[in-house]
């Protein structure tokens, strides 16, 4: 186990989130059920499956996300799932050494990271590029963004 791993599952049991393993349908690799605050996941995933898959359903807990079939908030609350979990999995300079080793190929990013392409591509949309600064989940007002890096 690695200390990313042992970071989730110390989450989960701070926030007071059950993870259990079991046989989800074909189309579902985990879920949160917010009203048992538990986790669901499929059983035998590979380890950047689990860890990918995890911090996803992590996401949905700390944002006490509930199932909707309204079109717009499902694809809000998955993105955001999908977003916590990568500032959560993706180390920016790993990620800057590995954009730059994988002339930005998510895939192999995601390989070498231990992730999913989903995360690496997740950890890219909160990014945000102007001239020669890269700037980490920005928001409208100076100063409003969690990282800033300067690159040539």
């Amino acid at each position: 186990m690695t200390p990313i791993d042992q970071q989730l599952l110390d989450y989960a049991e701070m926030i007071g989130v059950r993870i259990e393993y079991v046989d989800l349908p074909d189309d579902r690799d985990g879920r949160y059920v917010h009203d048992q605050r538990l986790i669901q996941l499929r059983r035998g995933m590979s380890t950047r499956h689990h860890r990918s898959v995890l911090a996803h359903e992590l996401g949905h807990a700390a944002f006490a996300d509930r199932p909707t079939e309204f079109g717009p908030v499902h694809a809000k609350q998955e993105r955001r799932a999908e977003e916590w979990a990568a500032l959560r999995l993706v180390d920016l300079d790993d990620y800057r050494h590995l954009e730059a080793v994988h002339a930005g190929h998510p895939g192999a990013i995601a390989v070498d990271l231990g992730v999913m392409r989903s995360i690496v591509v997740a950890f890219q949309n909160v990014l945000e590029r102007l001239g020669d600064t890269v700037y980490v989940q920005p928001r409208m007002g100076a100063g409003m963004w969690t990282h800033r890096e300067d690159v040539a």
